[in-house]
């Protein structure tokens, strides 16, 4: 009993020595927390009884809480009612979502889709459909291969294509100066890409920015594209219906850019029009020439994904489906999704009055000009910090707000707030 009582603070100590210096990883050094969601750990601290989260791209209802449509809650209570499995799916995923879920972009009498030259599969939300199509152009394309972002795009865009190998690069969209769409550097700057590089192109509800282009210039960028056929074109929808509330006009670009013959790819998420945040309901698509050439690529998909992450989970595959097969579930899917951006359309306005109401002499058209759930307010990084330090607003560092965080309880407060750190 002696020698044991001996032995083990030996043994102890030893053993922390030895785990203290055969460490790996002694080096790796902290990494930046993530704008977005250090901003929210921010403002879950914050005390104050009047605190406003316009950071977070989640739709919020009149009462700042999660609203579950009641069609996907139909949806769910009837796939739980029935023979429910949990098998896997094959590495494109459910196959029958997929075919509901490219009609609903493209349009069923889509001649894509009736000429059977769209190569699909399911993606993990619209995120992974960007990542696997990155992948995909620095196999196809190569390393290093230019993609062309809007400036400003959507922030994790940089970070996909920069992780898949591309050579991010820029695009004038943007004009600080008129808070709206610089077409014109827009088409210049698209007319200079060179041949064999990618640019991706918002389908509508620009993010962060809200600002689109109208149907007469979404024309105009077709007609430069279509002249551009060394470039691969990439849309990314991820609010299709939420943006304007009607899902076929949300869907004008991407049609009107196949309907002329152009080969495009298409991410497509679930998330913000259906809310289904955490399901992770994707579809990742390329218009290809001819059925055979898309039997080709989808070949070289799979590969992509067999080794990433080799299959996409089903719940929430099974739930879209559901809706957008039964005819009764999608025509209260349209109620419902047109009620989110009515709500969101009635807040610009209730913000924009808010603001003259406030005494601002400033021009705040663009903020129901822009569409969508995000606004770009055009405040500056300094107004953006005394919103937060001074009123407890919490938007992110380029001005960009989440109008689905204000309500009819906080839009004025909110509206105070920018005008006293603008004026």
């Amino acid at each position: 009993m002696r020698v044991a009582l001996r032995h083990r603070p030996i043994r102890s100590a030893g053993t922390a020595l030895r785990a203290a210096a055969s460490s790996t990883w002694t080096q790796v050094p902290m990494g930046p927390p993530d704008p977005i969601l250090g901003l929210v750990e921010a403002f879950k601290v914050d005390k104050h009884p009047d605190k406003v989260n316009l950071s977070v791209g989640a739709y919020r209802d009149e009462n700042g809480k999660p609203w579950v449509l009641p069609s996907i809650r139909a949806a769910e209570e009837q796939i739980l009612g029935g023979s429910l499995d949990h098998e896997y799916l094959p590495i494109v995923g459910d196959m029958e979502f997929v075919t509901a879920a490219r009609r609903f972009a493209l349009g069923a009498d889509s001649p894509a889709l009736t000429e059977k030259r769209v190569a699909s599969v399911q993606s993990l939300s619209g995120t992974g459909a960007c990542r696997v199509i990155g992948d995909f152009y620095a196999r196809w394309l190569g390393k290093g291969a230019p993609i062309y972002l809007p400036k400003p795009s959507w922030g994790n865009h940089a970070n996909i294509f920069r992780d898949a190998g591309l050579e991010v690069r820029a695009y004038r969209y943007w004009d600080q100066s008129k808070l709206g769409l610089d077409l014109d550097g827009m088409l210049e700057d698209l007319k200079a890409a060179p041949d064999g590089s990618a640019v991706l192109l918002h389908a509508c509800a620009h993010n962060p920015t809200g600002v689109d282009p109208t149907n007469e210039q979404w024309v105009q960028i077709c007609k430069v594209l279509k002249e551009k056929p060394g470039l691969s074109l990439f849309f990314d929808s991820a609010y299709q219906g939420f943006a304007s509330g009607d899902a076929e006009a949300d869907a004008f670009a991407l049609r009107l850019f196949v309907n002329e013959g152009i080969p495009i790819a298409l991410a497509q998420s679930f998330a913000k029009n259906f809310g289904l945040y955490g399901e992770r309901v994707g579809v990742l698509s390329m218009v290809c020439g001819d059925e055979e050439e898309a039997a080709r690529v989808l070949s070289q998909i799979k590969i992509i994904i067999r080794p990433m992450y080799s299959s996409p989970p089903a719940a929430g595959a099974k739930i879209v489906k559901k809706v957008l097969t039964d005819a009764s579930l999608v025509d209260q899917w349209r109620i419902e999704c047109k009620t989110m951006a009515d709500r969101i359309i009635a807040m610009r306005v209730a913000l924009q009055e808010g603001l003259a109401a406030a005494g601002s002499a400033k021009d705040w058209s663009h903020i129901t000009t822009q569409i969508g759930m995000f606004c770009y307010t055009g405040l500056l990084p300094d107004q953006v910090d005394r919103l937060r330090e001074d009123f407890h607003v919490y938007i992110t560092k380029d001005g960009r707000i989440s109008m689905a965080g204000i309500n009819s309880a906080n839009v004025n407060y909110v509206a105070k707030a920018v005008h006293a750190v603008s004026s």
